[in-house]
């Protein structure tokens, strides 16, 4: 290679993928500081009827593990967001992302209805052939 010669760009990122890592970033915050604050509320509620209950309402205390879940995800959202919006050729796969889709819709159990809309707007922007390809270049 010469002086004069530059290195071959990356192509540029599609639109698509770009609407796609902002919605998953904002899906992940919005996911952490909603179910942390919905698992402070239960934990109170715990602490307060395990009181009252002189210690019989610590049974149903299992029940705080159902908020970490989507924590969980909104933790993986932001990961994978901050690996799309790095600078050079994201090291992200079809597969994760289309799984982290998937996840987002699976959240309707936990009555999450802004998940599973940007689930489903992931998951039809994932399908477009330019994101396929670009995703697919790596």
């Amino acid at each position: 290679m010469s002086v004069n010669q530059l290195p071959a760009s990356d192509p540029p990122k599609p639109n698509s993928l770009q609407v796609i890592t902002i919605l998953m970033l904002i899906n992940g915050i919005l996911n952490i500081i909603g179910w942390l604050g919905a698992s402070v509320a239960i934990l109170f509620s715990f602490i307060t009827g395990a009181i009252a209950t002189f210690g019989i309402g610590l049974c149903c205390f299992p029940v705080l593990i159902i908020p970490l879940l989507p924590i969980a995800l909104g933790i993986c959202e932001i990961i994978f967001a901050a690996r799309l919006l790095s600078s050079g050729r994201p090291r992200v796969s079809f597969n994760a992302l289309q799984t982290i889709a998937i996840l987002e819709i699976c959240t309707l159990l936990f009555v999450n209805v802004l998940s599973v809309v940007v689930g489903i707007l992931n998951l039809v922007f994932l399908n477009e052939a330019e994101v396929k390809n670009y995703l697919s270049q790596n």
